[in-house]
């Protein structure tokens, strides 16, 4: 993609493993006003996973769609998710990555070119 392309949407994926449930679920319905209030949604929140490929088998996905990586990075790195953040901490481990998408009307053909991995150190 050219400079003078619009910035796509950021997406970000959370594999979550939760050890309280009842203590996640204050975490949810603390997290979701301020997620939305970011400009944040939620694409996917639980839900039945198939793994096709691979070896992920993840306990929980969540997806989450934001306008920008900015305003991700802005709720994520605020303050009143830093006040939720450690409740989640507490009770559940994860892994969590972000992804920049392509913006409305762009054609995949303009997706940024694949990377080759280099071989892991012998």
């Amino acid at each position: 993609m050219t400079g003078d392309q619009p910035a796509g949407p950021y997406y970000v994926i959370l594999d979550v493993a939760i050890r309280d449930v009842e203590r996640y679920l204050t975490y949810m319905a603390r997290v979701t006003p301020a997620l939305e209030a970011a400009g944040g949604r939620y694409l996917a929140r639980g839900g039945e996973l198939t793994t096709y490929e691979g070896d992920w088998y993840p306990p929980r996905i969540v997806l989450l769609a934001f306008p920008s990586q900015q305003a991700w990075e802005s709720f994520y790195f605020g303050p009143e998710y830093e006040g939720i953040k450690p409740i989640r901490d507490e009770v559940s481990t994860g892994r969590m990555i972000g992804v920049v998408g392509l913006p409305p009307g762009v054609p995949a053909a303009a997706a940024p070119r694949p990377r080759a991995v280099p071989d892991p150190p012998t």
